[in-house]
């Protein structure tokens, strides 16, 4: 993920699309048939979203490389990831524009790599890096909207259930802080009853400090109805600046609070595990996330 204050991106790569339709409704026996390379850009005015799936024929992978069709994300000698793609972005809700080719390279560099990995629910079946929370990003379309630089973050996700049968819901959230260092917080509900809470203030060079979770706050509903929650200081407030994203049970949102004593800017989402677990908004994706065959 990241931001330059007009703009921001999105970049997921899916192996076994825990968003994916298609791969819950194949029983999850094959993740390496059920791969996508999620792009979404949030320009002012021009919002643009990308998201194919495809089988195995057009995967290849190898330890620092990952292209699913026409698009692929890769790791360089100095340590820096980019990501170029090539896809064909649906119409985005509310925006009032027809489909079209996005095509570009997003460059990320870290600033620090941590070495700790998390367990976000309460028996360890899903896992969380926080792999470069700081890092500098490039972002040059060759079309599709304006190139930019800005700052960025990377980690990863990986379980061996699916979400909604580990999660009723979460918060999730990450700002920056002063003199380079970053406030990332999970509030997740877990689906046993229990709630499993991570806040991590993580310094520029990767090293991890946990803290206490500040205090919820009603962020209000989507437009979908989704509620959502930012957390603040005790006298301090949160609302949202900017939707980037309001579904069924996904949200995603620029959001401004007080963290440990800081004004924080942060992108924000919420994940529902309980609407999503409904087969009729398992029904509704295919029209955000087609599936193609073949290599391409």
């Amino acid at each position: 993920m990241s931001d330059c204050g007009r703009h921001a991106v999105t970049v997921i790569a899916f192996v076994g699309s825990v968003f994916s339709p298609y791969y819950a409704w194949s029983g999850r026996r094959d993740p390496e048939n059920h791969v996508a390379i999620n792009v979404a850009l949030y320009s002012a005015g021009r919002p643009r979203w990308a998201m194919t799936e495809r089988g195995r024929g057009a995967l290849n992978r190898s330890g620092a490389s990952f292209r699913v069709g026409p698009s692929s994300l890769r790791w360089d000698d100095a340590g820096g990831l980019t990501l170029d793609f090539n896809e064909v972005a649906l119409p985005f809700p509310g925006a009032g524009w027809l489909p079209g080719r996005i095509r570009g390279t997003i460059r990320l560099v870290p600033r620090g790599v941590t070495g700790t990995v998390f367990d976000i629910d309460d028996k360890g079946a899903h896992r969380w890096w926080p792999i470069a929370p700081a890092a500098e990003i490039e972002v040059d379309l060759a079309r599709g909207g304006p190139s930019w630089r800005g700052h960025g973050y990377l980690d990863s996700n990986w379980g061996v259930e699916p979400l909604e049968t580990g999660f009723r819901r979460w918060d999730w959230a990450r700002g920056r802080l002063a003199d380079g260092r970053t406030a990332i917080l999970y509030d997740a509900s877990c689906r046993s009853g229990t709630r499993r809470e991570l806040a991590l203030c993580i310094g520029s060079d990767g090293t991890i400090e946990q803290r206490t979770l500040p205090v919820a706050r009603t962020l209000g509903r989507g437009t979908w109805g989704v509620e959502r929650f930012m957390h603040a200081d005790a006298h301090g407030d949160a609302r949202v600046v900017r939707a980037l994203e309001d579904g069924p049970f996904y949200t995603r949102a620029i959001v401004e609070s007080r963290i440990w004593g800081e004004p924080v800017t942060a992108m924000h989402e919420t994940f529902s595990g309980d609407r999503f677990a409904r087969p009729l908004v398992k029904a509704m994706l295919p029209f955000r996330m087609p599936r193609r065959s073949g290599r391409v």
